[in-house]
């Protein structure tokens, strides 16, 4: 069973990913722009920035994720895009939160204000976006493509990972 989780900056999709994971045994992947940045001794933002410029890095960390989900007969990839990238995933799930939501889990996680928070956000959000559009033509707003949709704003991550391992069982007593 492989199963991809996708949701913008603040949905969960770390939290969420390495708990399911857990939950099922499964093998978690989840290499971020984060990790290349730090393998690259590179500031978080400023990778960011190169990453607008040099299409080869959004290629490279969506290439090697992929393939490292696939090293396992068990996964659990989470990721931005992994609902579109991984085609042959068994359970797709977008987890999604409004705006507000999502900065304040940013703003908990890495500090500052909300109103900086926001804003880098929102401005994240417009650069991901053209970027996933301008590489593969992904729209990231639109969640056709995922089996599970949830939205994250009212529930913990608890309740979450409780909502997908209910989806793998049924999806398993199906196989």
């Amino acid at each position: 069973m492989r199963i991809a989780i996708s949701g913008k900056s603040g949905c969960g999709n770390t939290t969420v990913s390495t708990m399911v994971a857990e939950r099922l045994g499964y093998h978690l992947v989840n290499f971020t722009f984060r990790q290349m940045a730090a393998e690259r001794g590179m500031d978080f933002w400023d990778f960011c920035k190169l990453a607008e410029q040099d299409d080869s890095i959004d290629l490279e960390l969506d290439r090697r994720m992929v393939e490292m989900a696939y090293e396992y007969e068990n996964s659990v990839l989470g990721s931005r895009l992994a609902i579109w990238n991984m085609k042959e995933a068994d359970l797709k799930v977008y987890l999604k939160a409004t705006d507000e939501t999502r900065s304040k889990r940013v703003l908990k996680r890495e500090g500052g204000t909300l109103k900086q928070r926001m804003a880098q956000t929102k401005a994240r959000d417009e650069h991901d976006s053209a970027r996933y559009k301008r590489i593969y033509g992904i729209d990231n707003n639109d969640t056709s493509e995922a089996d599970l949709v949830i939205d994250t704003d009212d529930k913990s991550p608890d309740e979450i990972c409780e909502i997908i391992v209910k989806a793998v069982e049924e999806k398993n007593k199906m196989i």
